[in-house]
């Protein structure tokens, strides 16, 4: 699944737009590598997110499917 879209699926971000502008500014740093939108999401990645004011920490458990109710997005990541 791509960075983008994982982060608009999980809710960490609202909008796919603002996931992408984010990642493609270099906002995003995963595993300690500034990554693209394009960037394919792996079980075990370590978001280090800047948005706005601020600093988003974040552990992937897992990945979800395609779409994901509110009520499990704990089963798929971890705030740091």
């Amino acid at each position: 699944m791509r960075l983008d879209k994982f982060l608009k699926v999980t809710r960490i971000i609202k909008r796919r737009t603002v996931a992408k502008e984010l990642a493609d500014n270099g906002n995003i740093v995963v595993n300690g590598d500034v990554k693209k939108s394009s960037y394919d999401v792996k079980k075990g990645d370590i978001f280090e997110i800047k948005y706005f004011n601020k600093n988003i920490k974040v552990k992937v458990l897992d990945l979800p499917p395609e779409s994901l109710k509110k009520e499990f997005i704990d089963d798929y990541i971890e705030i740091i």
